[in-house]
This record gives structure tokens, sequence and C-alpha cells, in this order.
């Protein structure tokens, strides 16, 4: 018949007398450098991470204070005062930066935590990891060198392609002066038009990069004046006015409510004043949790109710192509007043 013999209840990681046989083999396995301090921060046990990184031996740290390391790589006032305040104060020290030319390792940045370790017996410990973060830190340095030179080319690209377009668009122009057929001018200005608005949409965004957030107000504050310059100036008199709230939408949306401006103003000024009729244009967005309106709105003669009136043209179908993507409803009032044309989009 065998004896159980029950043992005492103790130190749940070992018994101190045997060396804590249990907490060594774990801190030994980690391979991030570990290691433990007294309450006079002197070093009990490191992990054999820490004396392979550092070139080290437990014979020539154990009991040196964890400042007189190597050569004093680890002695910083902001550091010790940290650390000082851990064990006392019951504090911790999280993601702490040092950047030092180590022996043997040259150039490093190591990012530095701690913690008490507290036992039921009233003993305090601290316990230290250390990590080298050198390569992350020259990956994240190229990363976003990449995204400035991303930024760039973008912007270049940009500028690049919004010349190419207007110059096609002055080419268009010019041809259209040329040309004897009425029918063929109409179309080849209706092109222009077309050329220029989303040149001219897609110039606004230049400060912009690609999927970031642009603001609405400046963005269809800059386009509008973009498009009164250019089409408006001389040629009619009527005044484009812009009243948007603050808010903020993408750049491939921005873009999209860039267009619709755009073609909505050129059918403004096409069908609502002829012969030099004056009046005004409104541009109107709004935008609240439940979701967003863009409107334009101008005091031209208003659609025809005739039977002869226009079947619609390339700019209505470009609205309504991007009001399907927008997941917008097209609204439209008109009157021998004026003509209105919102895009509601209400937010899921």
């Amino acid at each position: 018949m065998k004896t159980i013999v029950e043992k005492a209840p103790g130190d749940p990681l070992g018994d101190p007398k045997d060396g804590h046989i249990l907490t060594r083999a774990i801190i030994d396995t980690i391979r991030e450098p570990l290691i433990v301090l007294d309450e006079q921060l002197r070093i009990i046990v490191a992990s054999r991470s820490f004396y392979k990184k550092f070139r080290q031996t437990y014979e020539n740290t154990q009991g040196k204070k964890f400042y007189d390391l190597g050569n004093g790589q680890w002695n910083i006032p902001k550091l010790r005062t940290l650390l000082e305040n851990v064990i006392p104060e019951h504090k911790s020290v999280e993601g702490y930066e040092v950047d030092h030319d180590f022996p043997f390792l040259g150039a490093r940045t190591m990012l530095l935590n701690a913690r008490e370790v507290r036992y039921k017996n009233g003993r305090k410990k601290m316990l230290i990891s250390i990590l080298d973060i050198t390569h992350q830190r020259k990956f994240q340095e190229e990363k976003e060198k990449l995204l400035v030179q991303k930024d760039l080319l973008l912007q270049e690209m940009r500028h690049r392609v919004a010349n190419s377009l207007q110059l096609i668009a002055s080419i268009l122009l010019l041809k259209a002066e040329s040309v004897d057929s009425g029918e063929s001018r109409s179309h080849l200005k209706d092109a222009h038009e077309r050329i220029m608005s989303i040149a001219t949409a897609q110039q606004q965004l230049d400060p912009v990069e690609l999927g970031e957030h642009a603001s609405v107000e400046k963005y269809l504050t800059a386009l509008c004046k973009s498009l009164s310059r250019s089409m408006i100036r001389h040629r009619k008199p009527v005044k484009l006015e812009v009243v948007v709230s603050k808010g903020t939408v993408t750049s491939d949306v921005a873009v999209s409510l860039g267009l619709i401006t755009t073609e909505l103003v050129i059918n403004a000024l096409k069908h609502g004043f002829p012969e030099k009729r004056p009046g005004r244009i409104i541009v109107t967005y709004t935008s609240a949790r439940s979701g967003w309106v863009l409107s334009v709105e101008d005091n031209g003669i208003g659609k025809s109710k005739s039977k002869k009136a226009p079947q619609p043209g390339l700019g209505t179908s470009i609205i309504g192509a991007l009001a399907n993507q927008l997941q917008a409803m097209i609204k439209i009032r008109s009157s021998p007043l004026g003509t209105k044309v919102s895009l509601v989009h209400k937010a899921l």
C-alpha cells in the first residue's frame, strides 16, 4: 500500500529553494530578451535570449544594477525615473524606445516594457522585456518614403492628364469654330465641355491623396470658381454661387460629386439662359447622419413642356450613371421661374 504525502501549498512556479526551475524554464523559452530585477533594480536572472543578444553571461550580470549593463546604454535619466517608480507606485512602462550604438550590435532601436511582479509573501520583483525594433523602424521609414513618392507621382500624373485633356478640349473648340455644319459645331462644343468638366473636377483634387477624405466645402467652392472662370466669365451674365455645409467624402466620391455638379451647371447655362439672359445658379450641398443632398438650382426659363422638347442628352446620361454609382436618387423641379435638380443620398 502506497502512502501519498501532500506538499504544502507554495509558490505555484516552483519551490524558491530549487532556484525556480519552472520560472527559469519559461523565461528561457521566450525569444524576446527578458530580465528579472529586485526592488533595488539589481539583476536576479535574465533569459537565454538576453545573454545571447547582448553577449552577456549570468556571472557578469547577476547582482548588477540594470543601469550598469554594457556601456551605459540603459543609463538614461528619464528611463531611470520611470523604472524606479514601477514597484513603489505600482506602475508599468510601456513601449519606451532606446536608440543607442550597442556593443557587438551597432546602432539599434530597442523597445522596453517593464511591469511589477508581486508575491503573496510580500516580495516584489520587476520583469523587463526588450524588443529590437530596428528593422521595423527602417521598414516604416522606407514605407513613408515610398508613400511620399507615390503621392508626388500621383500629383504629377493628375497634372499631366489635366493638361492633356485641356489641350484636347482646346483643339475641339478650334475645330468647332472652323466647321460649317451647325450640328457638327454643336457636337464638338459639347465634347469640349465634357472634357473640360473631367479635367476641372480632377484638377481640384490635387492636394488630396487617393482614397483619402476631401473637404466637400473646399472642393466644390474651388470647382465652381474654376467653372465660373472657364465657362461663364464674359460669355453670359450669370453668377455662380456655392452654399456648402462642412463635411468630408472620399476622393472618388468627391470626383463623382464634381462631375455631377459640372454637368448640372453646364445644363443650366445651356438651357436656362438663352440669348445672354441674366441670372444665377446656386450649388448647394448639405450633409447629416441621415445622408447628403447635392442640388443645383437656377432662375432661368425652366424646362420646356412642348412636344418638341429635346431628348435627354449625354450630360443627363452621365448624371444618371454617377447617381446610380453613388446610390443617390435624382429629383427634378422645374417651372417658368427656374429649375432645381437634387441628388439625395440616404445613409444605410
